[in-house]
């Protein structure tokens, strides 16, 4: 029993290291770019008749990561490339950052709700174009929910009745 159980153990792990090690997304002789547009962060959204930038989004948004996009675009478009912001972004705190040719960083704070409301169209403030190399930084939090709640409750209830069954236990004694 003992030699079936470590026979059986080693057709299992080599087989899963067999199974587990094929890329299926990449073939042969494929381009490093090919391979890199496959793989999760990377999204192209270029516009071939057009001059395309390389951008970032970092936080809260669906889909954080890096970007091909096309020059002409704004912080609303590269938002909504993203995905758009999660229920638990920060949208009074967005942070623009802007590396300059002499290597010196920016940073611009938006807020977006100015760029999405105001009474006065003639004072409506413009989404800045985006520059080669930004990186826009969405800032939130985590938001617990029921099912979070309920659950550190729990843990913190089961720790409890563990400590105080370990010390009636010993007190019994």
């Amino acid at each position: 029993m003992r030699n079936l159980f470590i026979i059986s153990t080693i057709i299992f792990l080599l087989g899963s290291s067999y199974i587990f090690a094929q890329n299926e997304g990449v073939q042969i002789g494929s381009s490093m770019s090919e391979r890199y547009q496959s793989a999760g962060g990377y999204y192209d959204y270029s516009d071939p008749q057009a001059v395309n930038i390389k951008v970032a989004v970092w936080g809260w948004v669906r889909y954080p990561g890096k970007y091909v996009i096309p020059a002409y675009s704004n912080v609303n478009d590269l938002l909504s490339y993203a995905g758009g912001p999660t229920d638990a972004a920060h949208l009074q705190d967005l942070k623009l950052i802007r590396t300059g040719k002499d290597s010196t960083q920016d940073i611009i704070d938006i807020k977006y709700q100015d760029l999405l409301v105001d009474n006065n169209i003639t004072n409506f403030p413009r989404a800045p174009l985006l520059k080669p190399g930004d990186v826009l930084i969405v800032s939130g939090e985590p938001r617990l929910y029921f099912n979070n709640y309920l659950s550190i409750t729990l843990s913190v209830v089961s720790t409890l009745v563990s400590i105080a069954t370990f010390v009636y236990l010993i007190v019994k004694k």
